[in-house]
């Protein structure tokens, strides 16, 4: 399914991603390192936050590693999985379930919390998805997530581009669109989210070549899954002469080459009359000036020779 996107608003062919997740299900041992790393950081932030979530539910949970980290840890009871593969949901616990995170099937007001790590930016639709999982919440609920921001990848692009314009004299998408950190919290108070904050980390990963990291990405079921993907067999010399660039511009002591990921993490909290407002201009019950001992002045006038 992909909920109510428009054909023509579709980015990503959520019937491929689904694939690449099921296939990924039986290949993540080994590759699973940046979901391990970002999802213990999201864990550590959730540290933060002294509150109990007697029901939450993990979005997008491959195999459980947001699970796994969070066994024990911030105040959450039971947590649900679901992934948008069958397969991926079924290794990540006991309680999980496989749903499409464009097409939400949990109950209005249901959940004391909703986590996500590294499923969100395959979403078509993401505004129309945080909105869902906005309604899902219970009042004060909490919304904490991390999904791939725009700087991912940014030199497998680059080799990309420049080998296929090289080579073939055309380009095709071969790199998915990442959200901007910039919008990020913008997009929470779009959505309806109270206290919305966005921050981000870049993780620098090396590997051996580009091949290596392709491989990676496929085995982590990130392969490519958007509607404009080349249909075609990659040609030989294309993917060679990419490989070759991408070491000549990116290479790092060693012998090895970098990537770079970007982790964008949100965090919101369904509206309620509870939450800490803004005070209304002039109802401060202290004049500023006194509260750090100076002396006010009236705009303009100049301060007293000592």
């Amino acid at each position: 399914m992909t909920g109510s996107v428009p054909e023509g608003a579709r980015v990503f062919d959520r019937q491929r991603v689904r694939q690449n997740r099921a296939r990924a299900a039986a290949t993540l041992d080994g590759a699973d390192f940046l979901l391990r790393e970002v999802a213990e950081r999201l864990a550590d932030r959730l540290d933060d936050i002294q509150r109990r979530f007697p029901l939450a539910v993990d979005l997008g949970c491959h195999r459980g590693e947001l699970g796994r980290a969070l066994a024990g840890r911030g105040g959450v009871v039971r947590l649900v999985q679901a992934d948008l593969a069958p397969e991926m949901a079924r290794q990540a616990g006991a309680q999980a379930v496989a749903c499409d995170e464009e097409l939400l099937p949990f109950a209005e007001g249901s959940l004391d919390a909703v986590f996500s790590c590294l499923s969100l930016h395959w979403v078509n639709d993401l505004p129309g998805a945080l909105v869902q999982i906005r309604r899902a919440l219970k009042p004060d609920g909490l919304f904490l997530a991390a999904l791939l921001g725009g700087d991912t990848l940014t030199e497998l692009r680059q080799a990309w581009l420049e080998a296929e314009s090289e080579i073939e004299g055309g380009v095709s998408p071969r790199v998915s669109p990442f959200a901007d950190l910039r919008d990020a919290a913008g997009l929470l108070q779009r959505t309806g989210f109270a206290l919305p904050v966005a921050d981000a980390d870049r993780l620098t990963v090396t590997y051996p070549d580009a091949l290596a990291l392709m491989r990676e990405l496929k085995a982590m079921g990130e392969a490519n899954a958007l509607i404009e993907r080349r249909r075609t067999p990659t040609r030989r010399d294309t993917l060679a002469a990419a490989a070759a660039i991408y070491r000549s511009r990116f290479a790092e002591t060693g012998d090895r080459v970098r990537a770079t990921f970007q982790a964008i993490y949100l965090i919101g909290w369904a509206p309620s009359p509870d939450q800490p407002k803004a005070l209304r201009p002039g109802s401060a019950a202290e004049r500023l000036a006194a509260a750090l001992g100076t002396e006010e002045r009236k705009a303009g006038e100049r301060a007293k020779p000592g």
